[in-house]
């Protein structure tokens, strides 16, 4: 017997619900999509994040069969996807514009798809009431889309596409239409509904913060190709790339080069300790980011090693820490600008103010210049 045979099914690993394999997509001489590929677990929370153009929702519109890909194969549950049409596949798609029939009922609009010898009538009214009671509607069953809020249209939404219990969630920008606290009060519900539920669910969305606070992992795009997939919080600490590290979150950026001894970097003739920077050869050309909780600020500063000066030009208050905009002459005479979340007793620091700043050399992001 071999040894995968004689593992313990509990150990074994389920084979990934959706597979993405070398996806291209052209439109005309536009490469939207460049050679994709993408595994997503059962159960998954996935988004696709990145900025406009970078093949995102061109990505979610192939899996759904709404633009098939030129070229590569998408399979789900095992079934090869890749050429089915639409009506086909077994997934539930939820629009950023909502998409609901203004002339049907909150109740119409959630049982539209439940048709057929499946779904008798019977059977269609207890899955409908089911899901208005789970999207918290029950009360507003008779009304219609113009009578209800903007949140509770995307609820509507979001019970349409869960109707036919498919087994795949595809979410299009769908919170991007609302306010901002609506909006992060109703990602909460979408992702405890999706736990709830167990569905394998991918979201397209421009938003980092969502992305980060609802996803298992987040797929970072750029340029129709995928940067890095990773957890959240990998994502933001361990970017796999300078795109990726100026791309999700905050962070300063300085162009800079390995100077020996290893473990420094130089900044036109300023040296600042950099622990990932150990490996690299000397005179390395790098792009270094640094996150502004990273910054040390004033005493906390000057006990670091590489501590330098800097002058606050700005100040704005985020709630809970203030974070503060600074500027570095550096040894060549050109200006650094960098930002810094202030501990309390620097929070009001005025513009104009001086202030000693350092990196805690593990914290300093490196990455090839020609990467």
């Amino acid at each position: 017997m071999s040894a995968a045979l004689e593992r313990p099914p509990a150990l074994v690993a389920a084979a990934p619900y959706l597979v993405v394999e070398q996806v291209s997509k052209r439109f005309g001489t536009f490469q939207a999509l460049d050679h994709v590929s993408l595994a997503v677990e059962p159960g998954e929370f996935v988004s696709f994040l990145g900025p406009s153009g970078c093949g995102k929702t061109t990505l979610l519109r192939a899996i759904a069969g709404l633009d098939p890909p030129s070229s590569g194969r998408i399979a789900q549950g095992g079934r090869d996807i890749t050429h089915l049409p639409p009506g086909r596949r077994d997934f539930g798609i939820v629009f950023q514009s909502y998409a609901l029939f203004p002339n049907l009922s909150v109740t119409a609009n959630i049982g539209y798809g439940l048709r057929g010898r499946a779904w008798p009538r019977r059977r269609r009214e207890e899955r409908v009431a089911e899901l208005l009671a789970l999207v918290g509607l029950a009360e507003h069953a008779a009304k219609y889309p113009a009578q209800l809020s903007g949140g509770q249209q995307q609820r509507v939404a979001l019970a349409r596409a869960l109707a036919s219990e498919p087994g795949l969630l595809l979410l299009d920008e769908p919170l991007s239409a609302l306010d901002a606290i609506v909006r992060q009060h109703l990602r909460g519900e979408i992702r405890a509904l999706q736990r709830r539920l167990g569905v394998t669910t991918v979201m397209v969305t421009h938003d980092q913060e969502e992305a980060m606070s609802v996803s298992d992992r987040v797929v970072v795009m750029s340029r129709g190709r995928i940067e890095q997939v990773g957890t959240p919080e990998a994502i933001y600490r361990q970017p796999a790339s300078a795109f990726v590290a100026g791309f999700v979150g905050r962070s300063s950026h300085v162009s800079a080069t390995v100077e020996a001894p290893p473990g420094l970097l130089l900044v036109e003739g300023l040296r600042l300790p950099c622990a990932a920077a150990r490996p690299l050869l000397y005179g390395t050309p790098v792009e270094a980011f640094i996150r502004p909780e990273d910054v040390r600020l004033g005493g906390a500063a000057t006990a670091l090693p590489g501590a330098f000066d800097a002058e606050v030009t700005h100040g704005e208050f985020l709630g809970p820490v203030c974070r503060l905009s600074l500027e570095a002459s550096l040894p060549s005479g050109r200006r650094w600008r960098l930002e810094a979340d202030a501990p309390p007793e620097l929070a009001r620091a005025a513009p104009g103010t001086v202030l000693p700043v350092a990196f805690p050399a593990e914290r300093v992001m490196v990455f090839p210049a020609d990467a």
